[in-house]
């Protein structure tokens, strides 16, 4: 083997050129060169409709998922007279994809009794606001748990409320991204708007509250219980590791064997016994 070299390739998209040739033959005259390529599954060839190679050797992999070992060697002379060289380059190719980003949060609000319908149509209510709110900017909103509990007040009686946890995840708007390449397009933007839209539709609410003569409703939001966290996942068998994966350090990178990941958390847990790529269970 001549050396090895670590390629990344976006999950279920095209690879870059893969090519049979170091940089030192690049610039030389070949002579008769045939190229041969294998992956992890045998030889490649263009036969094969996920796979591309051209007449001088470089690779196209199509709807890319099959991470591993793909080599290619090269048999050539450099005069006609010579025998033959041989080289064989080693590519460790791996899939990735971009984190899944979102924002969880927390809210508690004063409720009707636990067993009550009310609650149950306040909270349909209240997710389809919340929905509508962030729909503009293709993020959504979807219910994680709602939980309602008697809660004894400090120095007063008993009350009931729900604890209601959320997330907002934006959908990756690849048709959208072709057609907009400035910021507020990208996920991470569009999510930190939808973030300030319920912030903001919480803080109405007290305010609302507040301003109005009426006595309050059964069911109202308990000031200054929002909170939220940011929430960084991969998928299973995916994993964020900058040490081993300099060049894609913030990518979810397809676990190595030796590693899975059984949930979608952020890392590649060690498994002696798993040899496989994008391992989920060891």
């Amino acid at each position: 083997f001549l050396f090895s070299v670590k390629v990344y390739v976006k999950l279920n998209h095209n690879s870059p050129r893969i090519l049979c040739l170091t940089n030192h033959l690049r610039n030389l005259e070949l002579i008769d060169p045939v190229f041969q390529w294998n992956g992890p599954g045998g030889g490649l060839s263009s036969e094969n409709s996920s796979v591309q190679v051209s007449p001088t050797g470089t690779l196209i992999l199509r709807h890319f998922n099959l991470s591993g070992v793909y080599t290619c060697s090269i048999v050539y002379k450099l005069t006609a007279m010579q025998p033959d060289k041989n080289l064989v380059i080693k590519y460790l190719i791996y899939a990735y994809s971009d984190p899944k980003n979102y924002y969880e949060f927390t809210a508690r609000y004063h409720a009707a009794p636990c067993n009550s319908s009310h609650n149950t149509s306040f909270e349909k209510a209240l997710l389809q606001i919340l929905s509508k709110l962030v729909a503009e900017l293709s993020c959504e909103v979807t219910l994680i748990k709602s939980e309602c509990h008697h809660v004894k007040m400090q120095r007063g009686g008993l009350q009931n409320e729900i604890f209601f946890t959320f997330s907002v995840a934006c959908l990756d708007r690849e048709e959208h991204n072709r057609l907009c390449h400035q910021s507020p397009c990208d996920a991470f933007h569009r999510l930190n708007k939808a973030k300030h839209l319920i912030e903001r539709f919480f803080k109405q609410q007290v305010e609302a509250s507040r301003k109005s003569s009426e006595p309050l409703s059964e069911i109202y939001y308990i000031e200054g219980t929002l909170q939220m966290v940011w929430v960084d996942r991969c998928y299973p068998g995916y994993g964020i590791n900058a040490r081993t994966h300099p060049d894609c350090p913030e990518c979810c990178v397809v676990c190595s064997p030796g590693s899975y990941n059984p949930s979608n958390g952020i890392h590649c847990l060690r498994c002696d016994s798993s040899l496989i790529y994008g391992a989920t269970k060891c």
